[in-house]
């Protein structure tokens, strides 16, 4: 377990160090929904470690490392650090690089099904999947959000209409740039580090892209 954790990227180290030392001051000074969050955190941060060896996927470092930044910056820090109401811009960022996010992860997907034929299906139409792909992860995630204040009481979409109309914006924009790189890549041309990210994926899992070509 310690050679695992050594094998992390630091980022991802720091996160989980600062998850434990919270953990524990938090049982000590009995403060249990701050507890809780923290054990929540840590276990969406590793839940991709046991789903890839549960699938046989391989999750590269740069793909790992931003999942646990991402679950960090949302739980931990969002809403047990109310960095959502204390920066009007935490929820735009985050909106915004999941929106990336997924759109990369339905680009890899959709390529996945052709088993990295990049011929198989025009390069627009693999783009525009994607971008559906990850446009209506974010619309699901709003309805969470709505069920959720309406069943529990709680404040998830803080102003209503105008923040659920906000972060939508930001998903669509988010969306169509994971989307653009997928487009970007099967023309073989560079967009900043998400290109490269996709070709690292592809090459660490070759067994599900048999029929890719460089």
């Amino acid at each position: 377990m310690y050679r695992r954790f050594l094998r992390q990227p630091l980022i991802v180290q720091a996160i989980w160090a600062v998850l434990v030392v919270a953990f524990v001051v938090a049982l000590i000074e009995s403060r249990w929904s701050l507890a809780f969050v923290c054990a929540a955190t840590f276990g969406l941060s590793i839940l991709p470690v046991v789903a890839s060896r549960r699938f046989g996927i391989r999750i590269p470092v740069r793909f790992f490392g931003w999942i646990v930044l991402f679950v960090f910056g949302t739980i931990f820090l969002g809403e047990a650090f109310d960095f959502y109401n204390r920066y009007w811009w935490w929820d735009v960022i985050l909106h915004g690089g999941s929106a990336v996010g997924f759109g990369l992860v339905g680009f890899l997907f959709v390529f996945m099904l052709f088993e990295g034929d990049r011929y198989a299906a025009p390069a627009w139409a693999v783009a525009f999947v994607s971008f559906c792909f990850a446009l209506s992860i974010g619309t699901l995630w709003e309805i969470f959000e709505f069920a959720m204040d309406q069943i529990f009481g709680l404040n998830m979409q803080k102003s209503g209409l105008i923040d659920t109309m906000w972060d939508l914006i930001v998903d669509t924009l988010g969306a169509s740039i994971g989307a653009i790189a997928g487009l970007f890549y099967l023309k073989g041309r560079e967009l900043g580090g998400l290109t490269a990210a996709l070709r690292e994926f592809v090459a660490a899992n070759r067994r599900f892209f048999r029929k890719h070509r460089r």
